[in-house]
């Protein structure tokens, strides 16, 4: 069996092969090799498997898989090779040499270079300095402050970097492919500048031991002789020139080959260690046998080592006194009748030992901090000094002064950078032999062991060095010696050597980890500005990568003060660190299915824990570079948002974002929205021509009119046939759909319905649309063109039944008829009106419409007019009044006019218009008729002509006010529906009323007690006489259908007097025929209505309110 297994591995298709048409993602783990060309039936010919032969394609043999998994050994190391294996883009690459198996274990390749990277320059330049200032307790919560928050990100990168392979990028690829793309890049790019700034903090450290502690004399600008912001300014200069000169020289060695810099990592690390023993080697002399390193007090303040040769105002040489130069210092003569300085006359001079060693108890004075001023003296605690404080301050320069103004949050900027470099792990994934195993172990440990070491120098720093050389950042009161060095053993060089190599090359390794870290987020394409760093030389060495990073370097450089840089980067860093935190709170809390890390020992409470510590951090660092930072990350967000490539990496923001619409959702379901909130939720319905374009591009341009953007707005469309044979063309229109969205700016969904009908994949498009709560509540659908040609006959059915579905729905229905005049997003008109013609309240949709299109530039100039119609019982100047309040208090600025409409004659005119409406009809019937119901028809109409020449009664022409309509509706077959309706009619005069036809026609009363089928004509006695003089083809005409042909006449004509210049005309829609025998009448009702109108919005509420006056 196994054999047989085994042998199907060559026929199995790879992710190219055809299967069912979708790309697959290719997995590390699926055998991708191409088939072959053995014919498939012969291939599986007597094999067990034939029963899946079909689906070899797609689906491998589990012995394929294992087998790949078995051989498989690592990723690329690179983001970019990774990706084009996840996706498969670029389809069979050419082989590649075979990869090495990765060969270093949990020391060599996690440990070790993560204590090389966290141990570095501020451990031997300043934490000394941190003691003094902060004193232990300070200086041990700041670090356990610190390491807590490494030690958290420690246990959530753990996590990450053990739920799947992490190939090289480190933080960045673990944070793109948790957190997604936008969130991936801009903490990518954090924390590029910071280990960009890093290198400059290295570079600094290294030139300050150099010029500070090596070779003072190599200083360009000389600080002999100088005081204050002199001597401070030649420092920095210097620092600026021999720091540019050092990066030209480390950027040009990471540039003729990496394989130097990775040779000598050994040699560097060995540097660190070695320095660090010797620490702890001085601390156990010091208990046996403290070293001799005096300092020269002069009262309670420290005196620089160059300003004397002997600790004493004078000594004697052959019994004579002689003045010393510390003398010299603060006497204008070396006689001892000299005039000198206060200060120097009233106090002693005394010689105490720098350092008195662990078992002196000096450890209870360095307990609590002494924070300084900027030029502030270094005074001992416990000593009396007497000192003058109006006199003036003489020779400053010959005591040891505060370089900087400190405070606890500077000393936690500082001091954040020596716990960085917990990714140095993570960022060998590719050489680890079991990087699951190694990482979590690797870097739990070193982050435990330096956390050991920093808060064990905290405790033995304070409890071996007096507190003035602790504060002595740059060793001037002990003969320029590095003050950690003064504690080593055997001697203080080796700290000094020891921290400049370590210094020169934790500065050779952030410039050559930063270009390759820009690449990775180059070659991924998320931040389009970048790509041009993700090419290199032919060996992929990043070239202009490294250009950059050597600019951004060269920007600590100049700023050349290693306090003023350390904040900086510690930023960066908290940022990434914190995103990391996130990144492993939200796979844990949304139970994504492939969050399955193999190490355990993790919880979303201590990401959170160490989230909001790196938040904390930040800003009690440095609150307005906390806000830069932040700042930067926005901008880079908010770029890739809109600029960048769109990827899927399966991120936990897509889980978020699932887990927040399913969340509002449900709560949508509660309830209908609030009249206040109730906006148009639109279903576009297009047509798609025979190649899936949409035939009317323009509905989509007045959506996004409408819309600005906002709420819920689904572009639906049917394919006519079966979704088994019709699939493809689904995808084709939908991607037609989305093509036509993006061009449209128009922010929501397109729905593609495959129907054996057309029609009824309409009606499925109405009822299905939205999930939810969030469904449509308004349609928008164009006015069906050549609607009278018999080819389009079927086309105008289908817009009726639309009608009807979105009224039996409760839906709003918007029509706009010649949609192609319709303007695109592109054009402004600078004038005009939008003229609403306000017949029946529809729920306010009328008042709404203008208001939102002239939220949008293209409406914005034009003005709005509401005009509505009296009849003749209505008093139209109080009509008017009411309707100025009303939109007064609706908030809507609108001219207002009534306009009157008295001629109650029905014309000839009309009734030449309805004769010709019902022979088009009957037509248009008799084209769509079988043979059977032809003759039917033609049985139907006879019968109809013998009932009218029988019928004298007129009754049927009068419009009846009461609910029992007698023998007209016996005689009508169709429901007498109004050409304008609303249940909401108040009173029959009134213009909303049901059953006043807007010609204000005859009214006619069936006096059933005397003469049967007399007739008053209250209105106009004269249409009556008009009536029996009819040509005898009129008196077979429907008067109902005479009676809204006059309505729609007559309106057209008011509208047309009134709008014929308007930009847009909304206008109430009539409601369609109950029965379906007058589809052909109501459209043309429509047509003549809107006849002469260059853009009408025909609009239908959904019989729901709006618009309020509330607020």
């Amino acid at each position: 069996m196994l054999n047989n297994m085994t042998d199907c591995e060559e026929g199995e298709g790879g992710p190219n092969s055809q299967g069912d048409g979708n790309p697959k993602e290719s997995s590390p783990f699926i055998n991708s090799s191409a088939a072959g060309d053995t014919d498939k039936s012969q291939q599986y010919d007597g094999k067990n498997m034939a029963l899946f032969e079909e689906e070899m394609d797609t689906s491998p043999m589990v012995s394929s898989l294992l087998s790949s998994l078995a051989n498989y050994s690592n990723l690329p190391t690179g983001s970019k090779e990774h990706e084009e294996a996840e996706n498969n883009e670029e389809g069979a690459r050419p082989s590649k040499k075979p990869v090495k198996a990765p060969q270093l274990g949990t020391l060599m390749g996690v440990y070790l270079p993560c204590i090389q990277n966290i141990f570095g320059v501020i451990l031997f330049l300043r934490m000394t300095w941190m003691v003094g200032i902060g004193g232990v307790l300070g200086s041990f919560v700041i670090v356990f402050m610190c390491c807590s928050t490494t030690m958290l990100t420690a246990i959530s990168m753990s996590a990450i970097a053990t739920n799947g392979v992490v190939p090289a990028g480190g933080s960045y690829y673990m944070i793109s492919r948790s957190l997604g793309p936008e969130f991936g890049g801009a903490v990518g790019i954090c924390f590029y500048l910071g280990t960009t700034f890093a290198g400059a903090m290295y570079i600094l450290g290294c030139i300050e031991i150099l010029l500070i502690y090596i070779v003072p004399q190599a200083a360009i600008f000389k600080i002999e002789g100088l005081e204050g912001q002199e001597a401070e300014a030649a420092l920095l200069n210097n620092m600026r020139v021999y720091g540019t000169i050092v990066l030209s020289f480390m950027a040009l060695v990471v540039f003729v080959g990496v394989k130097y810099v990775n040779k000598l990592a050994l040699v560097f690390l060995a540097c660190v260690i070695l320095s660090i023993v010797a620490v702890y080697g001085g601390v156990i002399k010091t208990a046996i046998d403290p070293p001799v390193f005096p300092v020269c007090l002069l009262g309670n303040r420290t005196l620089a080592s160059k300003g004397y040769d002997v600790c004493a105002k004078v000594i004697e040489i052959d019994n004579e006194t002689v003045t010393t130069k510390l003398w010299m210092s603060f006497c204008d003569s070396e006689n001892l009748n000299a005039t000198c300085d206060e200060y120097f006359t009233n106090n002693n001079v005394k010689e105490i030992q720098g350092i008195p060693g662990v078992t002196s108890g000096i450890l209870a004075e360095n307990l609590f901090g002494n924070y300084l001023e900027k030029g502030m003296f270094l005074e001992k605690r416990g000593l009396a000094s007497e000192a003058d404080p109006d006199s003036p301050t003489t020779g400053s320069n010959r005591y040891v002064l505060a370089d900087i103004t400190s405070f606890f949050t500077l000393l936690v900027g500082i001091y954040f950078p020596s716990v960085t470099g917990i990714m140095a792990g993570s960022n060998r994934s590719g050489d680890l032999r079991d990087a699951q195993k190694s990482i979590p172990i690797g870097t739990i440990a070193a982050i435990t062991t330096t956390s050991i070491v920093y808060m064990s120098c905290v405790v033995l720093f304070g409890a071996c060095i007096e507190g003035v050389v602790l504060r002595d950042k740059f060793g001037e009161g002990v003969n320029g010696n590095l003050v950690i060095g003064t504690l080593a053993w055997p001697s203080p060089w080796v700290i000094v050597l020891g921290s400049f190599f370590s210094t020169c090359g934790a500065g050779l390794q952030s410039l050559t980890g930063a270009p390759r870290l820009l690449q990775a987020i180059a070659r991924d394409g998320i931040i389009p500005f970048l790509r041009v760093f993700g090419h290199g030389k032919a060996n992929g060495e990043p070239t202009w990568a490294l250009l950059l990073t050597a600019s951004i370097c060269e920007i600590g450089i100049i700023i050349a003060s290693l306090d003023a840089v350390a904040p900086i980067l510690s930023m960066f860093f908290l940022m990434c660190y914190m995103f990391v935190n996130l990144a492993c709170a939200l796979q844990t809390l949304l139970r994504t299915p492939n969050w399955r890390p193999r190490f355990k020992f993790y919880h979303w409470a201590l990401s959170f824990l160490g989230m909001s510590l790196c938040l904390s951090l930040m800003f009690i660092c440095s609150w307005y570079y906390a806000i830069v930072a932040m700042g930067i990350a926005t901008c880079i967000y908010k770029y890739i948002e809109f600029c960048g490539a769109e990827k899927e990496w399966g991120d936990g923001i897509r889980g978020i974002s699932l887990s927040a619409a399913r969340f509002a959702l449900m709560r949508l379901e509660e309830g209908p929205p609030h009249t206040k909130n109730w906006r148009p939720q639109i279903l576009v319905l297009v047509s798609v021509d025979a190649e899936q374009n949409v035939e009317q591009p323009r509905l989509l341009s007045l959506a996004n009119q409408l819309k600005a953007g906002k709420g819920l707005t689904i572009v639906g469309t049917s394919v006519q046939g079966t979704f088994l044979d019709n699939y493809t063309e689904a995808q084709i229109a939908d991607q037609s759909l989305r093509k036509l969205m993006e061009t449209e700016k128009v922010k929501g969904f397109s729905q593609v319905v495959i129907s054996s009908n057309l029609r009824d994949g309409t009606s499925h498009l109405i009822q299905v649309g939205g999930l939810g709560g969030l469904k449509h509540n308004t349609v928008l659908v164009s006015w069906p063109r050549n609607w009278k040609q018999p080819e389009y006959h079927q086309q105008f059915k289908n817009f009726i039944e639309v009608v009807r579905e979105t009224t039996v729905a409760s839906l709003a229905l918007l029509v706009p008829k010649n949609i192609s005049s319709y303007p695109s997003n592109g054009e402004r008109f600078t004038e005009g009106y939008i003229d609403v013609w306000w017949i029946v309240h529809d729920g306010g949709m009328l008042m709404l419409l203008p208001f939102l299109l002239r939220q949008h530039k293209v409406w914005r100039k034009c003005k709005m007019r509401i005009f509505t119609v009296a009849q003749m019982d209505d008093n139209s100047i109080q009509m008017k009044k009411d309707l100025i309040t009303f939109l007064y208090h609706l908030r809507i600025d609108a001219a207002v006019e009534v306009v009157e409409m008295l001629d109650n004659d029905i014309s000839a005119y009309t009734y030449e218009k309805t004769l010709v409406m019902e022979q088009r009809s009957q037509i248009l019937k008799q084209m769509h008729l079988t043979k059977n119901e032809k003759e039917r028809e033609i049985q139907s109409i006879t019968d109809s002509s013998r009932g009218s020449i029988r019928r004298k009664n007129p009754s049927a022409l009068c419009s009846h006010h009461s609910n029992d309509e007698g023998a007209s509706v016996a005689e009508q077959p169709e429901d007498e529906v109004q050409l304008i309706h609303s249940k909401n009619a108040s009173t029959p005069t009134s213009p909303t009323s049901p059953t006043a036809p807007a010609g204000g026609t005859a009214t006619c009363t069936d006096n059933k007690g005397g003469d049967k089928g007399k007739t008053h004509f209250a209105a106009n006695p004269e249409a009556g006489k008009d009536l029996f003089n009819m040509k005898p083809e009129w008196e077979n005409l429907s008067q109902v259908d005479v009676r809204r042909m006059h309505t729609a006449m007559r309106l057209n004509e008011v509208i047309t007097k009134k709008s014929k210049e308007a930009k847009l005309v909304l206008l109430n829609m009539p409601g369609p025929p109950k029965n379906r025998v007058g589809n052909e009448n109501y459209m043309e009702f429509l047509e003549v209505l809107t006849e002469g109108l260059n853009r009408v919005l025909l609009v239908r509420g959904g019989g729901r309110e709006v618009i309020t006056i509330y607020s």
